[in-house]
């Protein structure tokens, strides 16, 4: 019997069942929580540790590197999300909010990082033999990144529309881009400060290469996809093809070479996002299309939240310093994100709801995050502190930033309330169909 899949099946059936509970329905939390709350409990930290000690394998995931071995699960998913908010660049409605999408989500991921890398300044001074300035640039760059993942998972939930939730998906698409940007050039210069001799390919080459690559290898992607499906006339192939090249896309973007003294890698999320992009806007079955995809998608855009909580590593909190920083790090970083894209928002004509509400859905952190974690390792001295620090962080923003999306796009207006006739027709069905099952029955 594989112990993983068994594994995997109990997380996912738990994840479905916290969903169940009454604390999650009295407080109206998102599905996202419960899933990453499920993959926490049947972690390495709390039940893997337990059925470790008990001699009972497949009940939870008794190690990291157990998780390490089923990656590809969150690869693809996250090319699936990545594939879906790239079928948000429509282009007529970036005629509307292109600009304004542009100019907030540069402003706002930058002043994330100033805002971080002062505050952190600070704490240097203070303790300078904790923090060093190396440490405080890597993690202020770090503070750019958002997660996609969980803003889509909120937004298809609720089936949430309107002008915020129109101008944040492609945000939080430009996020990723921005935030390859920052983190290049500022862990560029906190090598250089640690080791003496700057980089510029590293610094400034590298990631505008990894930008241009990865744009290009999606639009080929795209053009290619749109072509092949135009051959089909069954929707169920072609959805196959439309999953296979998500498969495919995603295992071509791993792939890193060297070209000389230049390092060529590409994004993953930029390519799978330029694919559904192109896709979206030569296609003319791309929405109904889509509506099919998001269907096949959903036991694993649930199974991606439940291992991203299974990854996270409670031993953090054992760890004073990080906890306090980390503490910091996550308050200079909301006050960036909503304070930078409040103004840059009210600069670009935007509405109130829009100033008021979009800097909140930009709070959840993750994938992103642990990858840019993996490249700041290599800072010689303070390669775990940044990790457990952004770890921590990781762990607050996505536990409560799905609520707090949420909170803000109901407050925007953008998630309406159920009516009271739509609940009475459920309630109706349900009742038919008990009273269905209880003739057969009979």
């Amino acid at each position: 019997m594989s112990t993983t899949l068994l594994s995997i099946s109990i997380a996912m059936a738990v994840g479905l069942l916290l969903t169940r509970l009454r604390v999650f329905k009295k407080f109206n939390l998102p599905d996202v929580t419960a899933y990453l709350i499920a993959g926490v409990l049947i972690g390495p930290c709390l039940l893997g540790k337990l059925t470790a000690f008990i001699g009972v394998p497949g009940l939870g995931f008794q190690s990291y590197e157990e998780l390490d071995g089923i990656g590809v699960i969150s690869d693809v998913a996250l090319g699936f999300i990545a594939f879906s908010i790239g079928n948000e660049f429509r282009l007529s409605q970036l005629r509307e909010t292109g600009k304004q999408a542009t100019i907030i989500g540069i402003v706002q991921a930058c002043a994330a990082t100033a805002v971080t890398d002062i505050g952190l300044i600070i704490i240097h001074f203070l303790k300078p033999g904790v923090l060093s300035i190396p440490a405080v640039l890597t993690l202020g760059a770090i503070a750019a990144a958002t997660a996609p993942a969980a803003t889509l998972m909120v937004v298809r939930q609720y089936k949430a529309k309107g002008p915020v939730v129109d101008i944040l998906l492609p945000i939080v698409a430009l996020d990723d881009a921005v935030g390859l940007v920052l983190f290049a050039v500022s862990f560029g210069i906190a090598k250089a400060l640690k080791t003496g001799s700057p980089d510029v390919f590293s610094i400034i080459v590298d990631p505008l290469i990894e930008i241009g690559v990865s744009l290009v290898l999606g639009a080929v992607a795209g053009f290619v996809l749109t072509k092949i499906e135009a051959m089909f006339h069954s929707n169920t192939n072609r959805l196959v093809m439309t999953i296979s090249f998500v498969f495919l896309t995603v295992a071509i973007s791993m792939l890193k070479f060297k070209a000389g003294p230049v390092k060529i890698g590409f994004s993953p999320l930029l390519v799978c996002m330029m694919l559904g992009s192109v896709f979206c806007n030569m296609c003319p079955l791309s929405d109904e299309i889509m509506k099919v995809a998001d269907g096949w998608t959903g036991p694993i855009l649930e199974l991606f939240f439940v291992l991203s909580g299974a990854q996270l590593d409670l031993t953090v909190f054992s760890k004073i310093m990080a906890v306090v920083i980390g503490l910091a790090y996550t308050f200079f970083r909301a006050f960036g994100k909503y304070y930078g894209t409040k103004y840059s928002a009210k600069l670009s004509g935007c509405d109130g709801n829009i100033e008021k509400y979009l800097g909140i859905t930009l709070l959840p952190q993750a994938g992103v995050a642990l990858g840019m974690c993996v490249t700041a390792a290599e800072l010689p001295g303070d390669g775990d502190l940044i990790r457990n620090i952004v770890l921590f962080a990781v762990l607050i923003n996505q536990l409560i930033g799905p609520s707090l999306t949420k909170w803000a796009l109901t407050k925007a207006g953008d998630i309406r309330p159920q009516t009271d006739e739509t609940l009475h027709r459920r309630e109706r069905k349900l009742d038919e169909a008990q009273k269905n099952g209880k003739a057969v029955q009979k």
